[in-house]
């Protein structure tokens, strides 16, 4: 009797796990290990504008005279470092809503800030679901105006910034393919890439902070139309909607909720060849330091200077870039240029100025590279010259006037290990 019930409660408790089991394996997910070990070895002829120790290179830092008059930015400064290296894991398996489900995780050691330097830092985290022809995303991804089909192949970590916007940001990301038409609608807020206002402790100082779109309580909203007309050609346009308000109470401890928006728009297009590939991006954005590009904002008027109120316009900036290279299977050869332009405000502004490079009237960079690859291994050596153009004075639209030409030539040695 007591052998027959231990074979029924047996029974009991393995016929539910044995069919658990088995639908388990009909839902198995795949994982994959993906990632590289990389290397940096830089040299530049001046102090640059720069992240992490000078890893990442936006523009040459502005002339500093000493008390004789000479310019203590210019001088030869070098660094060698692997913080670069990245790791991620690839998700495949199951299904919701008659959709297939994939993930991703990466991180590399970049850190976010200096001072957590080779430090473990998240750069994607999302989850996908595809149906036949529609893409939902939830998660970390890149920033609407980085279009993973159409972006500079440059060596630098940079990518050609700041002529092409960069960052990664949590997002709702929407696609849906008609034929040869891609439509994608974009909701995202900010991260560790985020807009600079007022330091609340200092108000004319830049604070980087994602508290300025939060606080306006609506996300950047993006819609972009992408092309591919025959199969070796892309084409695409875009354009976004931020509103930002920049302080929640006055330095005179009033509180305020004004509020400041801003439109970015790109144009894109893509040739390749079996030789060789073309890349070109136009942009034109208001406010747009989040992405790493000159500009921001600044006070236009004082409206209660008794309680501090005031209003904000957006400083505006238009971009372009060209991106060529060679497709060879063991050494490619290529070149990147990129100009910027601080366009100022569309009215007059008083200050102060809040953002990334608003001296900056204009910059530019020629940056050639020649790569030699052998299975996993990958060799490369890349120039990059950058000259801005600093100004001492504003015109009444916040534009820099009076300018001195800086310009920093970095010399790039990397090394790849690809898994």
């Amino acid at each position: 009797m007591i052998m027959k019930k231990t074979i029924l409660i047996l029974l009991i408790v393995l016929i539910p796990a044995m069919s658990f089991g088995q639908k388990k394996e009909k839902e198995k997910i795949k994982l994959s290990v993906n990632g590289y070990v990389k290397s940096d070895f830089f040299w530049d002829t001046r102090q640059t504008v720069s992240a992490r120790e000078g890893h990442f290179l936006l523009f040459p830092a502005p002339v500093k005279p000493d008390a004789d008059g000479v310019d203590i930015n210019d001088g030869l400064n070098f660094n060698f470092l692997s913080i670069q290296s990245r790791v991620g894991l690839s998700l495949v398996g199951g299904s919701i809503f008659n959709a297939k489900v994939s993930a991703k995780i990466e991180g590399d050691f970049f850190g976010q800030l200096n001072p957590n330097i080779n430090v473990f830092r998240l750069r994607h985290a999302f989850i996908k679901l595809n149906w036949t022809s529609t893409e939902l995303l939830l998660g970390q991804y890149w920033i609407p105006m980085f279009v993973t089909d159409c972006f500079p192949g440059t060596i630098s970590f940079n990518t050609g910034v700041p002529f092409q916007p960069f960052g990664r940001s949590p997002q709702i990301r929407l696609t849906h393919k008609m034929g040869k038409v891609k439509l994608i609608a974009i909701a995202n807020s900010q991260r560790d890439f985020a807009t600079r206002g007022p330091n609340p402790a200092s108000p004319a100082l830049s604070l980087p902070s994602s508290q300025y779109l939060r606080n306006s309580a609506i996300p950047e909203l993006s819609a972009q139309v992408h092309l591919k007309p025959i199969s070796n050609i892309w084409l695409g346009i875009g354009a976004s909607y931020k509103q930002i308000i920049p302080q929640t109470v006055t330095p005179q401890k009033y509180k305020t909720r004004e509020s400041l928006g801003g439109f970015n728009s790109i144009a894109f297009a893509k040739f390749k060849t079996k030789k060789i590939t073309i890349k070109v991006q136009a942009i034109y954005g208001q406010n747009m330091p989040d992405v790493l590009s000159i500009g921001g904002f600044a006070v236009a008027d004082s409206t209660d200077k008794a309680k501090g109120f005031v209003t904000y316009a957006t400083l505006n900036t238009a971009s372009a870039w060209l991106d060529l290279h060679t497709n060879g299977k063991k050494i490619i050869v290529g070149i990147f240029g990129g100009y910027s332009k601080n366009l100022g405000a569309t009215q007059d502004v008083i200050g102060p100025f809040y953002g990334l490079g608003t001296t900056v009237e204009s910059v530019y960079r020629i940056s050639p590279r020649v790569v030699y690859k052998s299975n996993n291994v990958k060799f490369a050596l890349e120039g990059e010259y950058t000259l801005a153009n600093y100004g001492i004075t504003r015109n009444a639209k916040g534009v820099p006037t009076d300018n001195t030409a800086v310009s920093n030539f970095r010399l790039l040695l990397a090394c790849f290990y690809l898994f």
